[in-house]
């Protein structure tokens, strides 16, 4: 698991931002701080809670956010839709970025056994991590005032 100060791990998946595209993370370093909100399950309770926090409280104008979920595409498209998510949703229904990340949760519920972690990193322009939050368990939302600070921190 990279920890602050380490080079943030790249890895590859889906990118859900009204169309759906190929995404690498590597290709949205460098601008600005981009902050990796891990979320177990679209349409879940929390995970809700969570994506609308992000949307309604949390101030993206300095950063790039996206939110990552081992859902397929087509359902974090009819999510993001459904919530009016104005961030890009990345689906990483092959594990690429929990894997790199190394925020797994077994979840052996409605058929599938591995999910992400609630987890928040935040990178530099320079691909470093600089924040990092674990939820000690998935009921728990990260503290927005802080990952405020730490975008603020990074830029």
């Amino acid at each position: 698991m990279p920890h602050v100060g380490d080079d943030a791990p790249d890895f590859t998946g889906s990118l859900v931002d009204g169309d759906i595209a190929p995404f690498e993370l590597a290709d949205h370093l460098g601008d600005e701080p981009v902050v990796l909100a891990f979320f177990p399950a679209a349409f879940s309770n929390t995970c809700t809670d969570e994506m609308e926090a992000l949307r309604d409280g949390f101030d993206r104008d300095d950063c790039t956010l996206f939110g990552v979920s081992t859902d397929l595409p087509h359902a974090l498209a009819a999510y993001r839709a459904q919530y009016d998510l104005p961030f890009a949703l990345v689906g990483d229904p092959d594990h690429n970025a929990i894997e790199a990340y190394d925020v797994i949760e077994d979840f052996e519920r409605y058929g599938v056994e591995t999910v992400a972690q609630r987890a928040v990193f935040v990178i530099d322009a320079d691909g470093t991590v600089t924040y990092r939050w674990l939820a000690d368990n998935a009921g728990q939302e990260p503290d927005y005032d802080e990952l405020d600070e730490a975008v603020d921190e990074a830029a």
